[in-house]
């Protein structure tokens, strides 16, 4: 199923380094296909400032500070069927700052944190260990897709 995603842009500069529709429907399309029971393809992928990343993370999520990428799934009420899985916000700077940190091309670290959260959004977590080996296997076998290596490896 192709993805219907809302490319937002709420940034001034880099733009030209944020990742493109195509980029963005290729790595969520690529976590549809491997659910296919799912019927909800519509999403939004918001670029966001430091500033706002951590005012959402601060309202959200109780923590003061930008991060990488918040998924924020969308539920509809009992009954109503719609296609509306909900919506990423990812922060450029700190994606960036990490890509650099960890030596990694951008635009993988940006493939990684777009299939994160977007199987966030597809109600994947990572709380406990299990969970968190179980997510952790599919964005490895996701990124494989794209030619990218393991995030997690040290």
């Amino acid at each position: 199923m192709t993805p219907d995603i809302d490319r937002q842009v709420a940034l001034e500069t880099a733009t030209e380094l944020l990742p493109t529709q195509a980029d963005l429907e290729a790595w969520v399309g690529a976590v549809l296909a491997r659910h296919p029971d799912t019927d909800r393809h519509e999403l939004s992928v918001r670029f966001v400032t430091a500033d706002e990343s951590q005012a959402l993370n601060r309202d959200y999520r109780g923590k003061d500070k930008p991060t990488n990428v918040l998924s924020f799934p969308f539920e509809a009420p009992p009954g109503i069927p719609l296609a509306l899985l909900g919506d990423l916000a990812i922060c450029h700077a700190v994606v960036a700052d990490e890509a650099a940190e960890q030596g990694k091309p951008l635009a993988h670290h940006y493939a990684h944190m777009v299939i994160h959260g977007t199987l966030h959004l597809l109600g994947y977590d990572h709380i406990d260990d299990r969970e968190a080996e179980e997510m952790e296997a599919l964005e490895r076998e996701l990124l494989a897709h794209f030619a990218i290596g393991d995030p997690y490896a040290e």
